[in-house]
């Protein structure tokens, strides 16, 4: 029994090795010099490629930022799947709206692609007049500088794909609240881990800017019109081809798409079964990342007071300081130090739904459920 106390002692003390290795990597990217775009002479045409289903909240705001942007030569690019879609409406007003913009809104009802998203974005950026294509989802507001930055980094070219980071507008509720807190703390914190042991081999699906021929080379988007996760696979695929993949110190805005913590927690199970899917043993290893439960199975094996003070002491200073790290000093999002209990509370939640996922593959995206079986996507009811 000593020999199984000591075994878990020494587990526990992992996760704090993995926490000083987001620290370092945070502290690493916000640190680099990284001058904001917004003068670059870099600004060729550009194809702002956005696939719709259904009414985000404020949708109009958030595509009418699109037809503010600061930038000399650029087509909107909407794609829906049928003129009955509720979006409609409001594209309609926002070429109203905006004349001097050059809108187009597409309609893709067909295809034997199971990923609605995807089968637009193929449709998209067939249609696309131009080279470089800026992919960004529905629910994302941008600032007028955001096409200067995102594609700046596209003049070397080394650099196949550029994406970054997004911060909420505003927070209405303690699901939004929880929801701010976990990304910074911890889906954030995952991918400037990767980055500093591997390099970018993601994208975000709130910005991806990259070349028409990048895509091209893997397939395009008719090669992953059956599979989950597209943004991640996008920006794999196109670091498979030895181009660098860049993220941005820079951050896009985004508008909730749930407004409870139901809708919230199935989110966040969709994201795990895709990724346990599309990443089974790194999805088994977050295990050696969740300070809280091996802090708790510390304490159980061995309750005593040195070990309370030593590890969860560590875990809560470690986990406060990456948050501090990512959100206040590298991000500069407000409100994140009143909020630093919600960390702890998103750890509790995010290991129950951890464990969960191992049970379950489907998802459900929008108004529709899917089945992941050997990585592709299968409707589990029918289209409607």
């Amino acid at each position: 029994m000593k020999v199984f106390g000591d075994v878990i002692l020494v587990a526990a003390l992992i996760p704090s090795v993995y926490y000083l290795i987001v620290v370092f990597s945070a502290w690493r990217f916000f640190t680099e010099p990284a001058p904001l775009k917004s003068n670059t002479p870099f600004t060729p045409p550009i194809s702002n490629l956005k696939p719709i289903r259904g009414l985000d909240r404020d949708a109009y705001e958030n595509f009418a930022s699109f037809c503010r942007q600061d930038y000399p030569n650029y087509e909107l690019l909407f794609c829906v799947g049928s003129p009955d879609d509720p979006a409609v409406p409001i594209l309609e007003k926002l070429r109203l709206d905006f004349p001097d913009r050059q809108i187009r809104i597409l309609y893709e009802e067909g295809g034997k692609g199971t990923n609605d998203k995807v089968k637009k974005l193929d449709r998209l950026v067939r249609e696309a007049q131009n080279e470089i294509v800026v992919i960004n989802d529905s629910d994302v507001r941008a600032r007028t500088d955001y096409l200067r930055n995102v594609v700046a980094p596209l003049a070397d070219p080394k650099v196949g794909a550029v994406t970054c980071f997004y911060l909420p507008i505003e927070e209405n509720g303690f699901a939004e609240a929880l929801q701010n807190m976990s990304m910074i703390s911890d889906f954030f914190a995952s991918a400037l881990v990767a980055r500093q042991l591997d390099g970018v081999k993601f994208a975000l699906g709130t910005t991806i800017a990259t070349r028409r021929s990048c895509l091209e080379k893997f397939g395009g988007y008719k090669a992953i019109e059956n599979r989950p996760g597209d943004d991640l696979l996008v920006g794999r695929l196109i670091a498979e081809q030895g181009f660098e993949v860049k993220l941005l110190q820079y951050s896009i805005s985004t508008v909730a798409d749930y407004q409870s913590v139901n809708g919230l927690l199935h989110k966040r199970m969709r994201w795990l079964v895709v990724m346990r899917h599309m990443r089974p043993w790194g999805h088994v290893g977050l295990l050696l990342t969740q300070g809280l439960p091996w802090a708790l199975a510390a304490f159980l094996v061995s309750p005593t007071l040195g070990v309370a003070l030593g590890y969860f002491g560590s875990y809560l200073t470690l986990r406060f300081l990456i948050t501090w790290l990512i959100g206040i000093k590298g991000l500069r999002h407000a409100g994140v130090w009143s909020r630093m209990p919600l960390v702890v509370i998103w750890d509790a939640v995010s290991f129950c739904i951890w464990v969960a996922s191992f049970g379950s593959n489907s998802i459900r995206w929008r108004d529709q459920e899917y089945r992941i079986r050997d990585g592709v996507l299968e409707p589990v009811t029918p289209h409607p």
